[in-house]
């Protein structure tokens, strides 16, 4: 249930998984800046970047239940399926562990735009 309405509650766990999903990006995002290799994650960390914007964005049209939000919903399961990707070409854990939340997230929104 939302903080001061009704909404649905699948639209409020979405806002949560993006949320979740927009914090572990930003953690992984950080540690990639430091790992020795970060050259070869430029693509990475660009992808990483797009998510953590399209997951805030996502959950702020949903908590305002735009009529877009199935719209973004859609574009934020896209990036998230490509973060994960991206993420997932490498075997450190904060890498490995943002992979797996970006493909909930990305199945969540996917559901949502549907």
């Amino acid at each position: 249930m939302g903080v001061l309405s009704s909404s649905p509650s699948n639209m409020d766990a979405c806002i949560e998984e993006c949320l979740r999903c927009m914090r572990a990006c930003e953690e992984c995002l950080t540690a990639c800046l430091q790992e020795p290799d970060v050259q070869a994650r430029v693509k990475c960390i660009q992808t990483l970047h797009d998510c953590v914007e399209i997951c805030l964005t996502a959950a702020h049209f949903m908590a305002g239940n735009s009529s877009y939000s199935a719209a973004v919903c859609n574009i934020c399961a896209t990036i998230c399926e490509e973060c994960a990707k991206h993420c997932g070409m490498f075997e450190d854990p904060h890498c490995r562990e943002c992979a797996n939340i970006c493909g909930s997230c990305a199945d969540m929104c996917r559901k949502m735009s549907a």
